[in-house]
C-alpha cells in the first residue's frame, strides 16, 4: 500500500498538471476578505526576513514577496509542483528564492531557520502535531506562522465535501477547534480569525454585477456575527490562524 505522502504526492502532482481542482474556483471568488488578511499580514513581516512557505505548489505569492527584498524558501511534497516554481522563477530572473521537494512533517532545515512561516490549505493534510512541533522548531525566537485552513464543523460544508470526494485526498482532514487549540502546546500565543460564515450563500450570484456589493455587505456581517456571537466562529469555512512565541520544546537552538 502507498504511504500517505506518497498519496499526497501523486493527488497534488496530478492537480497541479491537470488542474483538477478547476470546478472548485466559484467559490474561492468569496474569500477576498480571508485572502487580503493572509497576504496583508505576511507582507507587512517580510522584508529583509528568512521568510518560508510550507507547502508552496508553484509558488506565486512568494515572488512577490521576493521582489520586496525577502529570503525565501519553498517546500513542497509535490515535485510537479516544485518544477512549475523554479520554472517561474527561472523565467522573473529572481534568484533569492528557494524550491526544495520536502515532506512537512520532516523537514531537513536547522532549528530556528525563519522568522516567519506561512502555508495556504496545507496544515489539514498533514498530522498536525507533527506540523506544530516542526513550526515551533523552525521559527526564531520572536517569530510568527500564520496559516489560513478550512475548518470542519460547518454541516453543508461537510455535505459538500461528502458529494465531491474526487475533489480532495483521502487523507485530509478540514480542522477542528481541538487541532487550533492543540497548538497551545508548542506556541504561546494562538489568534484565531474566522471568515466565511453566512458569505458562502454569496456563491450562486457571482456572475451578477451586484455581486461585489452583496460579498462585501455579508463578510460585514459575518465579522459582526463572530464578534457578537462568538460560538458560531467553528462553523465558518475559513480560519487565519496566527502563532507566536514557538517553545521549541525538546531541541536545542543551533
Amino acid at each position: 500500500m502507498k504511504s500517505r505522502q506518497e498519496r499526497e504526492a501523486e493527488f497534488h502532482d496530478k492537480a497541479f498538471s491537470e488542474h483538477t481542482r478547476a470546478s472548485a474556483d466559484k467559490f474561492y471568488l468569496i474569500t477576498k476578505k480571508s485572502k487580503t488578511f493572509y497576504q496583508s499580514y505576511i507582507q507587512s513581516r517580510c522584508q529583509n526576513k528568512d521568510i518560508l512557505e510550507y507547502g508552496c505548489g508553484p509558488g506565486n505569492f512568494v515572488f512577490e514577496l521576493a521582489k520586496a527584498g525577502a529570503r525565501v524558501t519553498g517546500i513542497d511534497i509535490s515535485p510537479v509542483a516544485i518544477d512549475q516554481a523554479k520554472a517561474k522563477a527561472a523565467e522573473m530572473d529572481i534568484a533569492d528564492i528557494q524550491f526544495r521537494v520536502m515532506d512537512a512533517e520532516n523537514i531537513t532545515l536547522p532549528n530556528n531557520s525563519f522568522d516567519l512561516i506561512f502555508g495556504t490549505s496545507i496544515l489539514h493534510h498533514l498530522n498536525i502535531e507533527t506540523a506544530y512541533s516542526e513550526l515551533a522548531r523552525l521559527l526564531r525566537k520572536g517569530g510568527t506562522a500564520i496559516f489560513i485552513e478550512p475548518l470542519g464543523h460547518n454541516p453543508l460544508i461537510n455535505l459538500y465535501r461528502r458529494l465531491t470526494p474526487q475533489m480532495r485526498t483521502s487523507d485530509e482532514h478540514p480542522l477542528f477547534i481541538s487541532d487550533l487549540d492543540l497548538a497551545k502546546q508548542y506556541f504561546a500565543t494562538l489568534e484565531p480569525h474566522y471568515f466565511h460564515l453566512f458569505s458562502l450563500a454569496a456563491v450562486p450570484f457571482r456572475r451578477f454585477k451586484f455581486f461585489p456589493h452583496l460579498l462585501s455587505w455579508m463578510d460585514a456581517m459575518d465579522f459582526k456575527l463572530v464578534r457578537n456571537l462568538p460560538f458560531l466562529s467553528k462553523y465558518a469555512w475559513i480560519v487565519c490562524l496566527i502563532l507566536k512565541e514557538p517553545r521549541n520544546i525538546d531541541t536545542d537552538n543551533d
